[in-house]
């Protein structure tokens, strides 16, 4: 750390990642929550056409991107916000849409608390329940802007759109955001009451369901002042915060829906059939409605001697040593070819592991 870093940032702790390594023949990489299959034919057609254009700097606005979501979600241009991955969509709104603090809970996407404290804003902890869920009723008196990850970021498990809604409803006067970066896999969208609600902002991300996680899109969805006041933060920060590939790109991925929706039916069979064998070996599954599962303590191993077990069968997953969750591992759905490789190597790991 040199002697310039602002004093305020002397105790910012960043985020994370999971492990990124160069692809290596027989690793099964199911540590970051990427999708196992490749981009929308589509896409790759797009994107190979749009090449010429990268000595221009691309569409601030976006259009192209921001139709298709519109169109796909029924709603107006004014109702779409695109960005540089989502994550960037929520360092707008910690920066400039919280003016009363930030509220969430304790086991959830890690970028909330990192953006809480980059951009100086109050944030209040809300812990979820002994059965790793939200509860509503924590929230009823906060007059901070509310940030829910559905379904949750860490532990998979969905809060039901009625329950949401009421959220909303505690008061009309407070911001709810709704990071749905994993909404697709299982549960309703909040998006279908935009048009009810002046208070609430949904994110969504192209990297899990569209298979465009090094693409970097993500957008949200709101009434359209609240769209404007991102748009203000945005030309405040980088008009051109998109590029243009990933435009052309966000588009065709939104127009393939047959594709979208094979990957994503296949995924939530891969889901299933993992919870089933892992639930079966022993381990604790938490119910998901995600991309991943979070994995509970098996009686025959701890979780962190599994990770390890794992990696030293070329098998990444995630670790997270934070007290409530270190009885857990999560673990990216890939395909059933991964699936049945990890269930394996897994039943082998208990097996020697007891003896």
């Amino acid at each position: 750390m040199s002697n310039f870093l602002d004093k305020k940032l002397v105790s910012l702790k960043p985020y994370v990642p999971g492990l990124q390594p160069k692809r290596i023949d027989g690793l099964v990489k199911l540590n970051t929550n990427e999708s196992p299959f490749p981009p929308s034919p589509l896409v790759l057609d797009a994107v190979s056409k749009g090449v010429n254009d990268l000595n221009l700097y691309s569409d601030d606005k976006c259009t192209r991107a921001v139709s298709a979501i519109a169109a796909f979600h029924g709603l107006s241009t004014d109702n779409v916000f695109l960005s540089n991955g989502s994550d960037e969509t929520l360092a707008f709104i910690f920066h400039g849409l919280c003016q009363n603090g930030a509220a969430f809970a304790d086991i959830t996407y890690g970028f909330f608390k990192v953006y809480s404290s980059m951009f100086g804003v109050k944030e209040t902890i809300v812990p979820l329940n002994d059965n790793y869920k939200i509860n509503i009723d924590d929230y009823k008196d906060i007059k901070s802007t509310v940030f829910i990850a559905n379904p949750n970021a860490l532990t998979g498990i969905l809060l039901p759109l009625i329950e949401i809604e009421k959220l909303i409803q505690q008061d009309l006067n407070r911001l709810v955001i709704v990071d749905e970066a994993y909404i697709d896999f299982g549960g309703e969208s909040a998006v279908e009451l935009i048009d009810k609600y002046k208070n609430l902002i949904v994110v969504q991300t192209f990297s899990k369901s569209r298979s465009l996680a090094g693409g970097r899109i993500g957008f949200a969805i709101a009434d359209k002042e609240l769209i404007a006041d991102l748009n203000t933060l945005k030309y405040s920060f980088n008009p051109y915060n998109v590029n243009s590939l990933s435009i052309l790109a966000a588009e065709a991925a939104m127009s393939d829906k047959p594709y979208f929706e094979e990957c994503r039916k296949t995924i939530i069979e891969n889901r299933n059939y993992l919870t089933n064998e892992l639930r079966s070996q022993g381990f604790i599954v938490l119910e998901s409605s995600a991309n991943f599962i979070f994995a509970g303590q098996n009686n025959k191993i701890k979780a962190v001697d599994y990770y390890s077990e794992l990696r030293k069968n070329n098998i990444l997953v995630r670790y997270f040593t934070e007290r409530r969750t270190a009885d857990f591992v999560r673990i990216t759905i890939g395909t059933m070819e991964q699936m049945q490789r990890l269930t394996s190597i897994t039943e082998n790991i208990l097996k020697e592991h007891i003896k």
